[in-house]
């Protein structure tokens, strides 16, 4: 299994394991047009985040979005996880514990990143298990949200 920094060239993938993980974990139907308008504005302006893949025998199995919160309290960065998607095929195979690795060795090797966090929906409890697994801690926050409706 390669974990590397997605291209271009992987958009289509990401867009479409967006759709699928929306209405798996949400039951949420995702317009494709602006999923994939959204997945191209991270890669025109990476101030808005960075993807990574999970490759097997040249194919994406897995992807996550990086974004980025500064925190005054570290004098620093804190890196989120977001749009975490692995192929059912490739799930409890320890995938997205090897793209997580990758990332927090990245984070060590960094000057200016103090962490990792994620949000997990309520009901993703296989999810929530993988993430405690890993050494990662939910209890320090609830996370409150106001969206708008488009």
């Amino acid at each position: 299994m390669t974990i590397r920094d997605a291209t271009q060239e992987d958009i289509p993938t990401i867009v479409d394991f967006q759709i699928k993980m929306a209405l798996e974990t949400e039951e949420l139907n995702l317009d494709p047009d602006v999923v994939k308008k959204g997945v191209a504005a991270v890669f025109g302006d990476p101030s808005k985040g960075r993807y990574f893949v999970a490759e097997e025998e040249d194919a994406v199995v897995a992807s996550l979005m990086i974004t980025y919160e500064w925190s005054d309290w570290r004098n620093g960065l804190v890196w989120w996880f977001q749009s975490v998607y692995v192929r059912p095929e490739y799930r409890m195979k320890g995938v997205f514990a090897q793209m997580y690795h990758y990332i927090k060795k990245t984070v060590e090797a960094s000057a200016d990143v103090r962490g990792l966090r994620l949000y997990v929906y309520k009901r993703n409890i296989p999810a929530q298990k993988t993430y405690t697994r890993l050494g990662m801690n939910g209890s320090h926050y609830d996370t409150y949200e106001w969206m708008r409706s488009f």
